[in-house]
């Protein structure tokens, strides 16, 4: 009996031993694969500034997919997450954290759930593509993608206003750039304003994070970004003209020769 009873006893602490070893595993596993979705899907970024309102508030915590644009491809009206690139943010001093909280900032990060590295990266919706010809304003104070007008409903304007930006532009966007503009339009250093900037206001694709998916935080403002497909369709219609086109006159120059031989 003496034998029985100490088994018991001596079985009670390897049992505790076993479920804090799968305890233990279990949150090694939750932070790799935390780790990796942060490093490869998707992660977490807060907004700093008011210039993508009223889309996106101060404070507020977006969803972004890191997929785009390296296998999900980037189109116009997306709200895009992209690195500095050059000139566009002003040189800020580093926050001091307590111990602690420094700690805990670094932890979340890690997986994906901070992103202390917010102030290093902006948020702006994507309006011209590689070859886009975009250009403001008109008569109605729009701007024209591939000479079609705009109708943003985005946008947030002062009182009164109607003219979409404040100066005139007339550019084509390089290949592997992007041109942006913030939906604040009249608090937004965006393309407009970054032109003077080593890349001339263009933002390089490889800079590019990924697309903001939706509003995380604050719960009463969980919502899914739209990127307005209907509001550009017009100016992919342009695209997709000009791509025909060199097969049109090829198809016309067949048909000349064609007649003649008859």
């Amino acid at each position: 009996m003496r034998g029985a009873q100490g088994g018991r006893q001596g079985g009670k602490p390897r049992g505790i031993g076993l479920f804090l070893r799968d305890v233990l595993i279990i949150l090694v596993v939750a932070v790799l694969v935390s780790f990796l979705i942060k490093t490869f899907l998707v992660r977490s970024f807060y907004i700093p500034s008011g210039s993508m309102e009223d889309t996106l508030q101060i404070d507020d915590r977006i969803i972004v997919n890191q997929l785009t644009p390296e296998l999900m491809p980037l189109n116009r009206g997306d709200v895009v997450v992209f690195r500095d690139p050059g000139g566009w943010l002003l040189a800020q001093e580093p926050v001091q954290q307590p111990p602690v909280t420094a700690a805990i900032d670094w932890v979340l990060s890690f997986v994906g759930l901070s992103a202390p590295d917010s102030n290093d990266h902006l948020i702006k919706r994507l309006i011209g593509l590689p070859g886009d010809h975009v250009t403001c304003c008109n008569a109605l104070g729009q701007m024209s993608v591939n000479g079609v007008p705009l109708d943003e409903p985005y946008i947030k304007l002062p009182e009164g206003v109607t003219r979409v930006s404040e100066i005139d532009f007339d550019v084509t966007v390089p290949a592997d750039s992007l041109w942006v503009m913030g939906d604040n339009r009249y608090n937004s250093r965006d393309s407009r304003y970054n032109q003077d900037q080593p890349t001339k206001g263009f933002v390089p694709i490889s800079n590019v994070v990924g697309r903001a998916l939706l509003i995380s935080w604050p719960i009463d403002r969980w919502t899914w970004l739209d990127n307005y497909p209907s509001v550009f369709r017009d100016a992919g219609q342009q695209d997709d003209a000009l791509a025909r086109e060199p097969e049109t006159v090829a198809a016309g120059v067949a048909r000349d020769l064609k007649e003649s031989a008859q």
